[in-house]
């Protein structure tokens, strides 16, 4: 690995093996998602606390202080929405050269295994692998399931993890499932947990994150349990212990009752 790629990658991921990315891509395909109609206004008081910001370019350019120290991993694929046929149909939006442009740290792009364009996507990643390979960019695969929110099991999660990191993929996002840990041990790279839709409690996301560190997780790429949380700050402090901290759950509830003024 030469020294960019290995200087990238100790970017994102923390002395202690450990990260905390906070995604904001949402509205490429969702429009201006609830909280993040002002995406900066909903970050900055987060951005102390986040290990890395995943984003486009739009809203970096338009939304984000470009005197921010933190690093970019930059959301490349796209071409779909909510209110389109398929959310799998994405293709790559930016291009290797406008990554290095602004600095970003890694570049990300979903794939869609066993959807009708898991072929594109997966072509999308290996082409955008070849790339960052050859100017020391790391690639996060996202592996996406589109609006099939059911396949998220530990056999689908295994799959399309593998064949990203065998694809080149440096760093795979994925859900958090039951049986997590075949997830990632039949993952050659790191793996880090997306959040998904927002759940009723934070007591519930302290215990997935948990349970997932637990068993191999790197970290987690989480936004709306995050950001759409009434108390957004408590809530990645209290993650950020969980992560960086080795905290228990019981642990990271209270961080958060102090941090909220709550008393569960």
């Amino acid at each position: 690995m030469d020294w960019g790629m290995k200087n990238r990658l100790a970017q994102l991921i923390q002395p202690d093996g450990h990260c905390l990315f906070l995604p904001i891509d949402h509205g490429y395909f969702q429009g201006p998602t609830h909280k993040l109609e002002k995406p900066g206004e909903t970050i900055k008081p987060l951005l102390p606390y986040c290990d890395a910001l995943f984003v486009t370019r739009g809203v970096l350019r338009a939304a984000i202080d470009p005197t921010s120290t933190k690093p970019i991993i930059l959301r490349v694929s796209g071409g779909t929405s909510m209110v389109g046929e398929d959310l799998a149909h994405e293709g790559i939006t930016t291009s290797m050269g406008e990554a290095i442009r602004l600095n970003a740290s890694a570049v990300g792009i979903s794939i869609f295994v066993g959807s009708k364009y898991e072929h594109d996507s997966l072509l999308n990643l290996s082409k955008l692998v070849n790339e960052g390979e050859e100017y020391g960019i790391p690639v996060m695969a996202v592996t996406a399931v589109g609006k099939e929110l059911e396949k998220r099991d530990a056999r689908y999660l295994a799959l399309s993890c593998r064949i990203a990191a065998e694809l080149g993929a440096r760093v795979v996002k994925t859900y958090w499932c039951e049986n997590f840990e075949k997830v990632v041990n039949g993952c050659p790279v790191p793996v880090v947990m997306a959040g998904g839709p927002k759940v009723d409690t934070e007591r519930e996301v302290f215990e997935f994150v948990h349970d997932g560190m637990q068993k191999g997780a790197i970290g987690v790429n989480l936004g709306r349990n995050i950001w759409q949380h009434d108390c957004p700050v408590a809530m990645i402090k209290a993650l950020r212990a969980i992560i960086h901290e080795n905290a228990t759950v019981k642990e990271a509830q209270q961080i958060f009752d102090a941090e909220s003024g709550e008393k569960k």
